[in-house]
């Protein structure tokens, strides 16, 4: 993993060196917690940092025989590492093999390759590193050039971790994203009525129509906008566009709020309802929206009851959702609503269809107004990037994409920044080698380059 690492051409090792290795980072979608940050939190170990909440490393532990005592159990922090650092040499091919060695390489400064017999070195170089000043939270995302992050928050959030942050002067600009999902997760009555009694606690407004969630949301809408957000996201197993009355929605709501269970048309009738509104909220405020689709969650019933949520139990989903994007976004295009847009997928299948069908809805009024996103949670790997670029630049204009994030729980994430700009710039050198992209163009194809690394994200989001 020297300065050419995945660079095959001189080509590509000129356009990296040149128009993407120096660029900021602008990470515009992880899952990073912001008392963190605000607090400027030191980790207490290598294995807090690094393996805390990090269900892609659980994923491959559990697959190489690791038993869950080890992984998410009480098991001392540097035993746990240990069988981390066991694992590792069977992680070659994954990319969990790349992003440890260029974690360990970019903010460590170490190049050692990790297995069991170099464990104890490393484990014991990188947490005395953590208890410096050198190496909070805060001093980490300044060493990995962050310019802006954005969480991911629940319109319940008070967001003052956030205010905290902005009012100490940091460097790095920290937003907040909205993310609504409980809000349409009508299919649990009981939890449903708790997130209600919440929303009421935050909005201050009495929820007892379907009317009052939506004017608790707005109000809470209109709090995230003061705070500095200008995203939302959307966690989706699929698009939600059936056919609906305001005054069905209304006797779905009470149904609800009642205790009693929606049958499978209710549910989607309400989804379909309450993702078209928050889509026109996030239109007349002019932020941009995400949506994340295609997830299968949750899986592994077991581990679910023991461990609960985002432990590495869910998988991709193979449903069919074109059909029902197309008219949802129509909906909002027909009203004058449909706002900057981005989308991911998981399933690989879908990444043709993704990108011609988000195409549909461009207008003209914004360069690159329906993105479409990178690639995403099991796809973010080499092979999977390369496919989303080839499909994008099939397809679409890759020259206008808004390049990588994090999508990330991790603050030692930042380097696959650095791994999607490399994979970037060596499908672009070949092309220029093999004579596809033309030589003397270079200059506009290194802009290019920096325009996807950086200047895109900025310029689409305002920043």
């Amino acid at each position: 993993m020297d300065s050419d690492f995945l660079l095959d051409t001189t080509t590509a090792v000129g356009l990296y060196h040149t128009f993407a290795a120096g660029k900021p980072v602008i990470d515009y979608h992880c899952h990073l917690n912001p008392e963190l940050i605000a607090e400027d939190y030191r980790f207490t170990d290598l294995t807090e940092i690094w393996l805390g909440g990090d269900h892609y490393k659980w994923r491959a532990m559990r697959a190489n025989g690791i038993a869950e005592e080890y992984i998410t159990g009480k098991k001392p922090a540097y035993e746990k590492f240990l069988k981390w650092a066991e694992t590792v040499p069977y992680t070659m091919r994954n990319p969990l093999y790349h992003w440890t060695h260029l974690e360990l390489s970019r903010i460590f400064g170490i190049d050692t390759t990790l297995n069991p017999s170099t464990a104890k070195d490393i484990y014991d170089t990188c947490t005395a590193k953590l208890q410096t000043p050198a190496f909070s939270v805060r001093s980490i995302m300044k060493r990995m050039n962050v310019e802006v992050v954005c969480t991911t928050d629940d319109p319940v959030d008070s967001l003052e971790h956030h205010r905290q942050i902005r009012e100490s002067g940091f460097e790095v600009r920290v937003l907040p994203t909205w993310r609504p999902d409980k809000a349409m997760a009508i299919e649990d009555p009981a939890a449903y009525k708790a997130y209600i009694t919440r929303l009421e606690e935050a909005s201050g407004l009495s929820v007892l129509t379907f009317d009052d969630l939506l004017e608790a949301l707005r109000r809470r809408h209109d709090f995230f906008a003061a705070e500095g957000c200008c995203v939302s996201d959307h966690g989706l197993d699929t698009f939600y566009a059936e056919p609906y009355t305001d005054a069905e929605i209304g006797r779905i709501f009470q149904k609800v709020r009642e205790g009693r269970m929606p049958d499978s048309e209710e549910l989607l009738k309400f989804r379909s309802a309450m993702l078209y509104e928050l889509a026109a909220m996030d239109a007349r405020s002019n932020w941009v929206q995400q949506f994340h689709v295609g997830a299968l969650r949750n899986n592994n019933s077991r581990m679910f009851k023991r461990l609960g949520a985002d432990t590495g139990f869910d998988g991709i989903n193979d449903a069919n959702y074109a059909a029902p994007m197309n008219r949802f976004f129509d909906r909002l295009e027909s009203a004058g609503l449909l706002c900057k847009t981005i989308l991911y997928n998981l399933n690989p299948k879908d990444n043709e269809a993704m990108v011609v069908n988000a195409y549909n809805f461009n207008d003209g009024s914004v360069p690159g107004k329906m993105q479409y996103g990178a690639s995403w949670w099991f796809l973010d790997q080499l092979d999977g990037i390369e496919r989303q670029i080839n499909a994008l630049s099939a397809l679409g204009l890759l020259s206008r994409f808004i390049g990588m994030l994090t999508d990330s729980r991790s603050f030692l994430s930042y380097p696959r920044h650095e791994y999607f700009r490399r994979i970037l710039c060596n499908i672009i050198g070949r092309d220029v080698e093999s004579g596809r992209l033309p030589l003397q163009e270079l200059p506009v194809i290194g802009k290019m380059v920096g325009d996807i690394s950086y200047t895109n994200a900025k310029n689409y989001f305002g920043w």
